[in-house]
């Protein structure tokens, strides 16, 4: 009888060793998707726009399903930007604080639920110290949609309340054309007023801007005070899509794909060049002046198999830079047809 039990114990403390070993490996699977393991806002001031996106990548090669995304305190909330992710697809986890209903320190999670490839359950720690005495209004330096060249101006209001000498000493911008300037607009009584005035210089390229600029104060306690700037730099003519894709092609059989071309207000083309000497392109040229062309693109491939490509120029009426675009296919070996 002893025989048997000590048997079974040792058949049960196998048992519990897989099962731990296998929860534990089903998590790290999951985490190595991650790029942090913690999320930690330092101090930020009451009002402001604290967000964070936490990165995550399918480094493996069957789709990854989130099937939930939740936090701990009713301080954070985070939503994914997308909810399954192919292989190798990049996503986020946007985390977001209410600075406005709560203060000081606060430490929640976000956890994140995975169900497929296999399940999982991410717990990441959020930590962040909510200023009472620093307010932004608006809570960031939102430029939304520019036009390209234009360049743009913001302001931000930051009010204080505490100390009588209490000064910003400098701002810190990562942006090259991103630059900023703190003006006082009053001292009294504790109660210290700023105007921050930001500007996003002409030449700003192409693309999204999403960062942080520093505000260092003569604080000891509290010596930075961040920022959270937006925008998004916008060609007044956009093209879709900026890749053309003609995917696989038979040498000599027509195949056609269209490209439109978006402006903020009327324009014409007034002509369109490929980089090669293949002509193999046919282009129905647009005769109008209108704020969307739709380019049907004709390719009779020639007879060289492989991987093809092809560059576009089109210049526009009145404007300077030309619309660049390429176009990618690959053309098929007629011996194996």
């Amino acid at each position: 009888m002893l025989i048997k039990s000590s048997f079974r114990f040792g058949i049960l403390s196998l048992f519990l060793f897989v099962v731990s070993t296998s929860a534990s490996y089903g998590q790290e699977w999951a985490q190595k998707m991650f790029d942090k393991d913690k999320i930690d806002f330092g101090v930020i001031a009451r009002g402001s726009d604290a967000q964070f996106r936490l990165k995550i990548k399918n480094i493996y090669k069957d789709p990854v399903h989130i099937s939930n995304v939740r936090t701990t305190c009713g301080c954070s909330a985070a939503e994914p930007s997308k909810s399954i992710l192919e292989s190798g697809e990049e996503g986020y986890i946007q985390v977001t604080m209410d600075t406005k209903r709560f203060q000081r320190r606060k430490d929640s999670n976000v956890i994140v639920t995975i169900d497929a490839p296999q399940y999982a359950e991410i717990r990441i720690p959020i930590t962040a110290y909510i200023r009472t005495d620093v307010v932004f209004t608006p809570g960031a330096a939102n430029f939304g949609s520019l036009e390209v060249g234009k360049g743009a101006e913001t302001t931000v209001a930051l009010a204080y309340a505490g100390r009588e000498d209490w000064a910003i000493t400098g701002i810190e911008t990562k942006n090259s054309s991103l630059t900023a300037k703190a003006i006082e607009t009053s001292r009294a009584g504790g109660r210290v007023n700023y105007n921050l005035v930001l500007t996003l210089a002409p030449g700003t390229p192409l693309g999204p801007i999403r960062e942080q600029i520093m505000m260092s104060t003569n604080d000891v306690n509290f010596k930075t005070v961040p920022l959270l700037v937006e925008a998004k730099v916008e060609s007044d003519i956009t093209i879709t899509p900026q890749v053309v894709s003609l995917g696989m092609m038979v040498p000599g059989q027509e195949k056609t794909v269209n490209v439109v071309l978006r402006g903020k207000k009327p324009f014409e083309i007034n002509k369109i060049e490929c980089e090669s000497d293949d002509e193999a392109f046919k282009i129905r040229m647009p005769k109008a002046s209108q704020p969307i062309h739709v380019l049907p693109l004709t390719i009779t491939p020639p007879n060289k198999p492989g991987d093809y490509s092809e560059e576009f120029t089109v210049t526009i009426a009145g404007r300077g830079e030309p619309i660049v675009f390429k176009a990618f296919g690959k053309i098929s070996d007629t011996k194996t047809n």
